[in-house]
């Protein structure tokens, strides 16, 4: 999906929200497959602690001493399945490895597996047995979306393609580590001119100053808004950043981050329709240099 390679191929966290059973984590795994990197898939529940994932210190009867033992994010790309049916505490766990790409464990910091790439899913917070991810946490995922039902054609498709075999078994890396650096780096060589600048932070701006929005975007969210856009003008053939750039990835990037106001909600409006709303009224730089 182009949300999901866009994340990936610009460096930036991926969040699906979604119903169980739709795909998401064939997904994950394909996508690790074809890019031929290390896989971890972490399930999480309510029972599982922070040191289950970033590792711990224990004792080895052998060294008669106590020994780092690596967490289960210790991967190049990690599906963190259902983040939000772990609890608060376990769910931090994961700030500091998406931020910085590291893990402190009693005082000593681990650097993690280049090219450390997070697909978190979650299931609606209407579901039973979730925790809403914190603020900070949903901050440092820089791209969201939902997958939804199959149209009919597609479902008759899947039970075609799955009857038999399964298709992921046949798939093969078709791009390497370097090729994904070297693509990154073209992103970030994208032309952002001054007026573009200016027009990423009058959106950041309405975010924050709209009365339908509790919680606005932050510094990072612009930084991340501006980085899609690049990636998204890359895809586009181009080397430089137009308005049409930052309009089609504005709902990937901004979406899971609004905090709706009570207002929002008395008038049933949703987080993508906000947003919408906010870039329908923010005006658009012309004559870019």
């Amino acid at each position: 999906m182009h949300a999901l390679c866009l994340g990936y191929l610009c460096g930036l966290h991926v969040l699906i929200e979604d119903i169980p059973g739709v795909g998401k984590t064939t997904l994950a795994r394909s996508l690790a497959k074809s890019a031929g990197l290390d896989f971890g898939r972490i399930q999480f529940t309510p029972d599982v602690l922070p040191g289950d994932i970033i590792g711990m210190t224990v004792w080895s009867q052998e060294k008669r001493d106590f020994v780092f033992k690596p967490g289960s994010i210790m991967h190049q790309f990690i599906l963190a399945d259902e983040i939000n049916r772990a609890s608060p505490r376990t769910q931090a766990a994961l700030l500091e490895a998406m931020q910085e790409q590291r893990v402190t464990v009693d005082g000593t910091t681990y650097s993690l597996p280049d090219m450390f790439f997070v697909l978190a899913t979650q299931n609606p917070v209407t579901f039973a047995g979730t925790f809403a991810l914190p603020e900070a946490e949903i901050d440092r995922f820089g791209i969201s979306f939902s997958m939804g039902y199959p149209a009919h054609a597609d479902e008759v498709d899947i039970l075609s393609r799955f009857k038999e075999e399964n298709p992921e078994d046949d798939l093969s890396a078709v791009i390497s580590v370097p090729d994904v650096l070297s693509i990154r780096t073209q992103v970030r060589a994208m032309h952002v001119s001054a007026k573009i600048k200016s027009y990423l932070v009058n959106i950041a701006k309405s975010t924050r100053e709209s009365r339908l929005v509790k919680l606005g975007m932050s510094p990072r969210a612009t930084q991340h808004l501006m980085l899609a856009s690049q990636g998204e003008a890359l895809f586009s053939g181009r080397h430089y950043v137009t308005p049409e750039d930052v309009q089609n990835v504005a709902r990937y990037v901004l979406v899971h981050r609004i905090n709706l106001s009570g207002e929002a909600r008395m008038e049933n409006l949703t987080a993508e329709k906000v947003v919408q709303q906010i870039i329908a009224k923010v005006p658009v730089p012309t004559g870019l240099e």
